[in-house]
């Protein structure tokens, strides 16, 4: 045993968390859209963050400025906006890791629609299409970034690029192309 108290896990749990392995198979398949998945990337210090949205099926990416307001509150009421310009069609699901900051997803649910799932800790394979996204935006910020710093309007041109981007798992389309045609289809 360790002196001075518990080993493991730092971060307290979640209330009422549900598993990834509660997932509908469709969302590990890819084989209906809508299905989400979440992060958090973190600027110089740890004190600042950008909200990374990321569409399993499309690759389409949402981009969330958050700057110093990353507690669960602001988290939860920015990504809940940010979904809003999506069809609730392309509103199913969201997986996210188990840090704090999504620790309200059961209001998140109520706002948004969407069932939040946790990924296992310290398994970024179980949301391997964002951090692969992750990858991509730290192209544009890297780690030293102030995202305090960033206005909307750099972050937004971001998220442009990353959608205009042709991708290999997407026989060379572009995110924006897939979602936008699925958008089209549901109105």
């Amino acid at each position: 045993t360790q002196k001075g108290g518990k080993t493991g896990e730092k971060r307290g749990k979640i209330a009422d968390m549900l598993s990834i392995e509660e997932r509908p198979a469709e969302v590990a398949d890819r084989s209906v859209t809508g299905h989400w998945e979440g992060d958090l990337i973190l600027g110089k210090y740890k004190r600042t963050a950008l909200g990374t949205l990321v569409e399993r099926t499309t690759r389409y990416t949402i981009l969330v400025p958050l700057g110093n307001q990353k507690d669960a509150d602001s988290v939860r009421k920015a990504y809940a906006q940010a979904f809003k310009t999506i069809p609730d069609e392309l509103r199913k699901t969201l997986t996210y890791d188990q840090g704090k900051e999504m620790s309200e997803h059961k209001q998140f649910t109520i706002d948004t629609g969407m069932q939040v799932f946790f990924a296992h800790p310290a398994s970024p394979w179980e949301r391997g299409t964002n951090e692969n996204t992750n990858g991509l935006i730290r192209q544009y910020f890297p780690k030293e970034t102030d995202f305090s710093q960033i206005s909307e309007d750099e972050i937004k041109m971001v998220q442009r690029k990353l959608n205009d981007r042709p991708r290999k798992a997407l026989n060379s389309y572009k995110p924006n192309e897939v979602f936008n045609k699925l958008v089209a289809l549901k109105v």
